[in-house]
C-alpha cells in the first residue's frame, strides 16, 4: 500500500509542478520583462480556478465511462498531458503577446486553458482514485503523504527553475519551462504505472457522493453560521491566495530582483507553510482551533504589513521576513480553518462540504488573482507608480484579512455542530489537499 501512496503522490507532484512555472515565474516575465496587462496575466492564470467547477461533472463522468477497463488512469493521462502541453507552449505564448496582442492573446487562451483544463481534469481523477484504493479508513494517511509530496516538490522546482534562469534569457525560460514539462510528465507516468486495477467489466458502476453546486449552495446558505463562515473563507482566502500571482513582479519592481530570484519567493514562502503545518500539529489539542486561526490570520496579515514597508523603504531583506511571515501564517491558517469546516459539517454530509470548501477556495483564487489584478493597473495607471499599484493591492488584502479575523469571532460553532466525531491531523491534511 506504501508504493501506492508514493505512486499517487507522484502523480499529485506532477500536476502541482506545471503550477509553478506558470503561477509564480512566467507572471513575473510577463509583467516586469514584457510590461503585459496584470489584470490580462491573472485572467490567463486563474483559468484553472473558473474550470473548477467542471470537476463535479468529470468526477461523475469517469465513475459511468471507464476506458479500456481503468475509470481514473485515462483521465489522469489526458488531464496531465493537457497540463504539460500548456506549461511547454505558455512561454511562446506570452513572447507572441509581447509581438502580436491580438494573436497573443488568442494562443495564450489555448496554452492556459488546456493547462486549466488538465489541472481539473487530473486533480479531481487522481484524488477519487486515491480514494478508492486505500479505502476508507486509509485515506487520510493517503492523500496526506501526497500533499506533504507536493509542497516538498513546490519548493524544489522553485529553486530548480532559478538556477535554470540564472541568468535570464527568453531562451533560457523555454529550455527551463521544457524540462520542467518533461520532469512532469515522466514522474505522471511513473506514477500511473500498475496503479489502477482494471475493471472487471465496463458496465461495472462506481457509487461516489457527487454533489452539485447547487446542493453546496442550499447547504451553505441554510445555516446562518455556515453562511458566515463562506463569507470569512472567501476574504481570508481571496487576501492569502490572490497574492500569487503579484509577489513576484513585486519582487523585480521593488527591489530589482532578477528572475532567479524573485523564482526562490515560491520556495521561502512554501517552506514556512510547511513548517507552520507542523507545528499546527504540535499545537493540536492544547490550544483552541480559533485561537491558532487567528494567530494564522494575523501572522498573514503582519506578513502583508511587513512586505508593503519594504516596498515603500525598497529594502529586500524586509521583504523576505514579509514573506516568511505569510507562509507561515497562512500554514497556520489552513490547519485550523480545515479543522473548523470539520466541526461545521453536519453528519452525512462530510463530502458536501468538502465540495464546498474546494468550491470556495476556487471562487476565492478567481477573485483574489483577478481583482488583484486589475487593482493593480488602475492605481499604477493613475499614480504612474507601479510600486504603489501593488502597495495598494497588499493594502487592501490585509484589510481583507482583518475583517475575516473580526468574522471569525462570530462564528460559533456549538450552534451548528451535531455531535460530529473530531477528525485526527492527518484527515485535516487530507482535505487540504482535496481542496489544492
Amino acid at each position: 500500500m506504501n508504493t501506492k501512496r508514493i505512486q499517487l503522490g507522484l502523480i499529485h507532484v506532477a500536476v502541482a509542478m506545471t503550477l509553478v512555472p506558470i503561477n509564480s515565474t512566467l507572471n513575473r516575465v510577463m509583467i516586469k520583462e514584457m510590461a503585459l496587462s496584470a489584470t490580462l496575466v491573472a485572467i490567463l492564470a486563474s483559468l484553472p480556478f473558473l474550470f473548477s467547477p467542471i470537476q463535479v461533472a468529470i468526477g461523475s463522468y469517469s465513475d459511468r465511462h471507464p476506458l479500456f477497463g481503468f475509470r481514473r488512469t485515462p483521465y489522469i493521462l489526458a488531464g496531465l498531458i493537457l497540463c504539460v502541453f500548456g506549461l511547454a507552449i505558455s512561454p511562446q505564448a506570452a513572447f507572441l503577446m509581447e509581438q502580436q496582442i491580438g494573436v497573443g492573446i488568442l494562443v495564450g487562451i489555448l496554452a492556459f486553458g488546456a493547462w486549466g483544463m488538465g489541472y481539473n481534469l487530473s486533480s479531481v481523477t487522481y484524488l477519487s482514485l486515491a480514494s478508492e484504493i486505500s479505502g476508507e479508513h486509509g485515506r487520510g494517511k493517503t492523500v496526506a503523504i501526497m500533499w506533504f509530496m507536493m509542497i516538498i516538490a513546490i519548493i524544489i522546482t522553485a529553486v530548480g527553475l532559478s538556477r535554470l534562469l540564472d541568468p535570464y534569457s527568453p531562451e533560457a525560460l523555454v529550455r527551463a519551462f521544457g524540462i520542467v514539462a518533461l520532469a512532469s510528465l515522466l514522474l505522471g507516468l511513473l506514477g500511473l504505472i500498475n496503479l489502477e486495477p482494471r475493471s472487471r467489466t465496463d458496465q461495472e458502476r462506481h457509487l461516489s457522493e457527487e454533489y452539485s453546486l447547487r446542493q453546496m449552495a442550499a447547504a451553505i446558505t441554510a445555516n446562518p453560521v455556515a453562511r458566515v463562515f463562506f463569507i470569512y473563507l472567501l476574504l481570508l482566502l481571496a487576501a492569502i491566495l490572490g497574492q500569487d500571482v503579484l509577489l513576484e513582479p513585486f519582487g523585480a519592481e521593488a527591489f530589482n530582483l532578477s528572475v532567479s530570484r524573485t523564482t526562490q519567493i515560491t520556495s521561502v514562502w512554501g517552506t514556512f507553510v510547511l513548517v507552520a503545518i507542523l507545528l499546527a500539529w504540535l499545537l493540536e489539542g492544547h490550544l483552541n482551533k480559533k485561537t491558532v486561526a487567528h494567530l494564522g490570520n494575523y501572522g498573514a496579515l503582519l506578513g502583508f504589513l511587513i512586505i508593503i514597508l519594504g516596498g515603500i523603504n525598497r529594502l529586500s531583506s524586509i521583504f523576505y521576513i514579509g514573506v516568511t511571515l505569510l507562509g507561515f501564517g497562512t500554514g497556520l491558517s489552513t490547519v485550523a480553518n480545515l479543522s473548523l469546516m470539520f466541526d461545521l459539517t453536519a453528519p452525512g454530509q462530510v463530502g458536501l462540504f468538502i465540495g464546498a470548501w474546494g468550491f470556495s477556495s476556487s471562487l476565492a483564487r478567481l477573485i483574489g488573482s483577478v481583482l488583484g489584478g486589475a487593482l493593480r493597473d488602475v492605481v499604477t495607471h493613475i499614480s504612474r507608480d507601479a510600486v504603489f499599484g501593488y502597495i495598494v493591492v497588499f493594502g487592501v488584502e490585509a484589510c481583507m484579512l482583518l475583517a475575516a479575523s473580526i468574522l471569525l469571532t462570530q462564528i460559533d460553532v456549538r450552534a451548528f455542530q451535531k455531535k460530529v466525531g473530531e477528525p485526527d491531523f492527518v484527515e485535516k491534511i487530507a482535505l487540504a489537499a482535496e481542496s489544492t
